[in-house]
């Protein structure tokens, strides 16, 4: 495994983000594990998170996009410290954009936040985690009710590895249904294949007794 990766699952567990135990998700599947990005809430935190993205996206995509779009919520700092990472690391100017759950009306009004997405655009979607792709069935008519935009790919920091709607993972429906790639920082197959009866910090973050509840999960939802 590639030391970032390594890294990254560290960096995870040290901000609390990724966490184990029981946990019932949006989809009410009930789950041994949970990865939740709103716990990055630090200055160093968001900096460090935004320069793993910048690096997964630049290594996914390279530099030839537009717009980084984080849906609303947790993807709008998300996005903002990629930005900001991006320019820091690779001396390139991507606008970010977000979108509001509500329309404004006055002001700075209208669905979304940050940069104005207009024809031609290239655009990188980014999220914390996908399960059944249901925020991409909110996200993709968004985007494209801004004009002639080229959405090529997302980037998520947790690739869960289990199905989506049907029998494929949800990162393979949505390439399929949307056409355009996507990728992730890290699995978490790796996340297990890493941490398994490993010794981090004075501690086994997965044990025998953790390993077989994340098996059993993955009987019912991992991909065939």
């Amino acid at each position: 495994m590639e030391q970032y990766k390594q890294e990254f699952i560290e960096f995870m567990i040290d901000c609390n983000v990724l966490k184990f135990g029981d946990f019932t998700l949006k989809s009410g599947r009930k789950s041994p594990f949970f990865m939740n990005a709103g716990a990055y809430v630090t200055g160093s935190q968001l900096m460090k998170l935004g320069e793993y993205y910048a690096q997964a996206i630049y290594k996914d995509y390279g530099a030839d996009f537009d717009v980084l779009f984080g849906p609303a919520y947790k993807g709008i700092p998300l996005s903002v410290a990629t930005c900001i990472a991006f320019s820091r690391l690779y001396d390139k100017e991507i606008r970010y954009c977000s979108n509001r759950k509500e329309a404004k009306d006055h002001g700075d009004a209208g669905i979304l936040l940050g940069s104005p997405i207009k024809d031609g655009d290239r655009v990188v979607v980014i999220e914390d985690v996908t399960t059944s792709g249901k925020s991409m069935e909110e996200t993709i008519p968004i985007l494209r009710a801004q004009g002639d935009v080229d959405i090529i790919g997302l980037e998520v920091s947790l690739n869960r590895c289990e199905r989506g709607k049907g029998e494929k993972g949800a990162l393979d429906e949505i390439r399929e249904l949307y056409g355009f790639e996507t990728n992730a920082i890290v699995t978490m197959k790796e996340v297990v294949e890493y941490l398994y009866n490993r010794e981090y910090k004075g501690r086994i973050v997965i044990d025998d007794q953790l390993k077989r509840a994340i098996d059993a999960y993955y009987e019912i939802y991992g991909v065939k």
